[in-house]
């Protein structure tokens, strides 16, 4: 398959491999310009681990889009304490946004009515519709607490890598999938993986919930001991909320903040930057 694999984050449900590749592949192709890496790439060196259909509703008679979600719709638990997260984070980042009034608010009635409310005037998340977001958002629940759906994203993902794969590039819940897929296939051959707004750092949430299970505070190393792990965040990127990697998989992790403007967490904009083109670069060649 690819020299190159990608792996596509949240909000893809209604594309596909080619669809998405069409937006990656130029701007990955930038990337490696802009590091000083010409790189001719034919048909098949850049794949897709396309694994968003799963969360495709079915279709039906009448049916138009993604299910009309509201606030209510948000689950107690993983669902809303990410939520909150997010909201703390984008509070930081981003002066429109009204922080949450301390910890006391987590468990407060109407605490996910004013953490969607507040989420809406944020740069980041300002664009997106209500339903879309919290379509976002039940995305990450169910790959995290749904094993047959996982087990599928991770197959989608694991049959491209063969031995001609020497790069996994993936953006943000796809960082997910493809550490997992890399950490639990031993023997893989791959050089560099690239994560891109990665959610992985974020503890309890996402990290004390990764197979395999971190060991003593650190997460598995996702290969071998000469693969390259670098992991790309914007400083205001509200998924990426750990933007260093280091304290939760161990220093081998390079880590890189760029500046993607408006759109921090844009999977065209990362690839875009210098930085992710010499990641990507750096694993080409590299055996």
């Amino acid at each position: 398959m690819g020299r190159i694999v990608c792996v596509h984050g949240v909000g893809q449900q209604v594309a596909g491999e080619q669809s998405l590749l069409q937006a990656w592949t130029p701007a990955l192709l930038d990337g490696l310009t802009r590091a000083g890496h010409r790189y001719a790439a034919t048909a098949n060196d850049i794949a897709m681990g396309f694994y968003g259909d799963l969360f495709r509703p079915a279709g039906e008679m009448l049916a138009v889009g993604d299910p009309m979600f509201t606030a209510d719709d948000v689950d107690p638990g993983l669902e809303e304490d990410l939520l909150l997260a997010w909201w703390r984070e984008a509070a930081r980042v981003d002066p429109k946004v009204a922080p949450p009034e301390g910890d006391t608010l987590v468990r407060a009635p109407g605490s996910v009515q004013a953490a969607l409310r507040q989420l809406s005037r944020s740069r980041f998340f300002g664009s997106l519709a209500l339903r879309a977001l919290v379509f976002d958002l039940k995305q990450v629940g169910r790959y995290l607490q749904d094993e047959q759906l996982r087990d599928a994203a991770r197959a989608a993902v694991r049959k491209l890598i063969t031995a001609d794969t020497e790069v996994v590039v993936a953006h943000s819940l796809g960082s997910v999938v493809a550490y997992e897929v890399l950490a639990t296939m031993p023997g893989h051959q791959v050089q560099a993986l690239v994560t891109l707004g990665s959610p992985l750092g974020i503890a309890n949430l996402i990290f004390d919930r990764l197979d395999p299970m971190p060991h003593d505070g650190l997460g598995v190393w996702p290969g071998s001991d000469d693969l390259v792990w670098t992991n790309v965040a914007d400083r205001g990127d509200v998924v990426a909320l750990e933007k260093d990697l280091r304290p939760r998989f161990g220093p081998r992790v390079s880590n890189a903040v760029v500046h993607n403007g408006a759109h921090a967490h844009a999977v065209t904009a990362y690839l875009t930057d210098k930085l992710t083109g010499a990641a990507i670069a750096g694993g080409l060649g590299a055996r």
